[in-house]
């Protein structure tokens, strides 16, 4: 019987048939490729007896090794994941303590070493970089614009401050920041409660007697602020005997933020004052105090009676100007409360001259007066069935006419010869100036007469002028009227000023004929290099303007936006009044009505100041002849000839003037 061949024995057959095959294969192969033998592969080659499958041995695997560990990995993973933990935290920690001051600052400092290397690198005739000078402004003022724009708050301020005084500042800038006057956005209700009860220590209903759900025998108040701005929100509300009153609220941000975000300003413009040689730093503590006392309202709420104090004193003024009535019981360091104003915003003039459809005798509504009680009821009935963003004033608007057409039927004359007499009597009178004259500011109401009445609001901007100071200005201001050059040279020496031509341009009061022209010489300079020579200049010119820092008024910085926005608003009424005239008459006089001078020298500044009126009165025949042709269409008025003629002259001194940067 034949044995039958197991498992094993098969494989074995089998190998062995194919080993003599490949043998077989290999000389062919040799013969017919002989060097393709080292091609063979190492696996089809035996060392020794076959040997069936079997696990290796501890012996064959050799001595044990120690698993590879990924320290570095791990010790960076830890510092990673501590790193974002500390983050993590700064970050919190940021936002509850600072508003994120820090992210502000570090966002500040980022932004402004940038700024400052591209100046550095490609401030130059031929710069290295994104085309020409012209090229660098505009992309330098976009980055601090939106650098302004993201933080917010101060920063906002400042970049208002910045357009205010951005007349010696290249167009790019200028027109940039004309567009930081935006309303800004609103905080929410919670944070108008948080700083009620922080500042009182009570509710706002406690603080203002108020209830939002129309309860018996208390006021009323709107949640929606009325307007906002970049550190405060007002709303209105009526009172329990129904006096209607505007709250004006700091946002709550702003106490959080104030310190560090003072600190970034005064840093930034420490290093670029020592980086570009531009003596600006002595100029910062002075513009800190302005900004913090802007933010205390209780600063605000004695600006705002003094000034209703002076205008009360002055004939000229009282009947004509009018100044809220602050309610200081209801007031705080970020709570302001006033009487309530209706009137129409400076900057509608449609409205303003628009005819009266109020009725004979009748004036436009007032406010700040107790409603009757029934009334009082009807407006609670009201708060109970509206939703909180709606609004609870009551309309006023029907002296508009049944098509909403009407106006106050006023004479843009009349008023803008009550605000020119306001504010320089402000500055050569009283030395108590409102800084911030902006059409926002301003409201005007038509009186029962049929007269314009103007009602002035937000104080928190103001400079104390002293009398020395006050005197040198309308000094100044009167030799500027006069193209007295030796008696402008005389006060801005004195000033420590070293260049009373570029000065005199700078300060944006009128053209000023004197001094070399800038670009003498640069007539055979390409485009490109006589715009960096040009600049150059005008930077050595900063420097000579503010040669001695310590002599140099403080209070320039913020007159000359006051006059300029005076005269925006003039230029935007069609220049109704002759400004010029009537802010030189103000200078002058006030030389002469000054109590404080001996008797031999009021006598001799009066004979002066009648001289000088009889000289100005030459200037009405300018004023009318360019009205008259601003009138029949064949020019401009005698205040956009001046802006034409101030913008040529400061061409001339390397300065490109914007007008709408300062029409509010």
């Amino acid at each position: 019987m034949t044995k039958k061949p197991n498992g094993s024995h098969m494989f074995r057959q089998n190998m062995l048939g194919a080993s003599r095959g490949l043998a077989r294969a290999i000389p062919r192969r040799c013969h017919a490729q002989p060097s393709s033998i080292a091609l063979i592969p190492r696996r089809f080659q035996s060392s020794g007896p076959f040997q069936p499958l079997r696990p290796p041995s501890p012996s064959e695997l050799g001595a044990p090794k120690a698993a590879k560990e990924y320290k570095k990995g791990r010790r960076w993973g830890r510092r990673l994941l501590l790193l974002a933990g500390v983050g993590g935290v700064v970050y919190v920690a940021d936002g509850q303590l600072f508003s994120f001051g820090l992210l502000r600052s570090a966002r500040t400092f980022s932004t402004g070493l940038i700024v400052a290397l591209d100046y550095k690198m490609n401030f130059r005739p031929n710069p290295w970089v994104g085309g020409d000078i012209q090229d660098l402004h505009a992309r330098s003022a976009r980055r601090l614009f939106h650098l302004l724009q993201d933080n917010g708050g101060l920063y906002l301020k400042v970049g208002q401050a910045i357009a205010m005084q951005s007349a010696v500042l290249p167009p790019e800038f200028q027109k940039m920041f004309a567009q930081m006057f935006d309303d800004a956005p609103q905080d929410d209700w919670k944070d108008v409660e948080a700083v009620i009860r922080e500042d009182f220590g009570k509710s706002v209903e406690e603080v203002f007697g108020v209830s939002f759900t129309g309860k018996e025998g208390y006021g009323v108040m709107e949640r929606k602020a009325k307007a906002s701005a970049s550190v405060a929100q007002v709303h209105w509300a009526k009172l329990t005997d129904g006096r209607e009153v505007a709250i004006k609220v700091q946002k709550r941000e702003i106490s959080k933020q104030r310190s560090m975000d003072l600190w970034s300003f005064k840093t930034v413009t420490w290093i670029y004052s020592k980086w570009f040689d531009i003596p600006y730093y002595k100029l910062v503590p002075f513009i800190i105090e302005r900004l913090e006392l802007e933010m205390d309202f209780e600063n605000e709420a004695q600006n705002s009676e003094t000034m209703r104090a002076l205008i009360q004193q002055e004939k000229k003024l009282n009947g004509r100007v009018y100044i809220p009535t602050v309610y200081p019981e209801l007031t705080s360091k970020r709570v302001l409360t006033t009487e309530w104003i209706e009137g129409v915003r400076l900057w509608d003039k449609k409205t303003l001259t628009s005819r009266w459809l109020g009725g004979y005798g009748q004036g436009s509504p007032g406010a700040g007066k107790p409603l009757p009680p029934a009334d009082m009821d009807a407006l609670r009935r009201e708060a109970r069935t509206k939703a909180l963003n709606e609004s609870l004033k009551p309309n006023r608007d029907s002296w508009k006419g049944p098509r909403g057409k009407g106006g106050l039927g006023v004479s843009t004359k009349e008023v803008m010869t009550t605000m020119v007499d306001l504010f320089s009597a402000q500055i050569y009178k009283w030395g108590v100036v409102h800084c911030d004259p902006h059409p926002g500011n301003i409201f005007i109401r038509r009186l029962p007469s049929g007269k314009a009445e103007l009602v002035l609001i937000d104080h928190g901007l103001y400079v104390y002028l002293t009398d020395e100071f006050r005197h040198q200005y309308s000094v100044l201001w009167k030799a500027l009227m006069t193209f007295d050059n030796k008696t402008i040279a005389d006060v801005t020496e004195k000033w420590g000023i070293k260049s009373p031509d570029l000065f005199s341009t700078a300060t944006l009061l009128r053209p000023y004929e004197g001094g070399e022209k800038i670009d003498a010489g640069m007539e055979n300079m390409t485009p490109s290099e006589r715009s960096y020579a040009i600049q150059q200049k005008m930077k050595q010119g900063v420097r000579d303007m503010l040669a001695d820092e310590d002599k140099w008024p403080k209070e320039l910085l913020f007159l000359g936006r006051n006059m300029r926005i005076v005269q925006g608003n003039n230029q935007y009424m069609g220049s109704p009044v002759n400004r010029l005239k009537m802010m030189g008459e103000w200078a002058s006089s006030s030389l002469y009505q000054d109590p404080k001078l001996s008797w031999d020298h009021r006598l001799s500044n009066a004979f002066r100041h009648l001289i000088f009126k009889v000289v100005m009165t030459a200037s009405d025949v300018a004023f009318y002849f360019y009205m008259a042709r601003a009138w029949l269409g064949l020019g401009s008025n005698m205040e956009d000839a001046m802006e034409q003629r101030m913008r040529e002259m400061a061409s001339e001194y390397g300065v490109e003037l914007q007008g709408d940067v300062f029409e509010g």
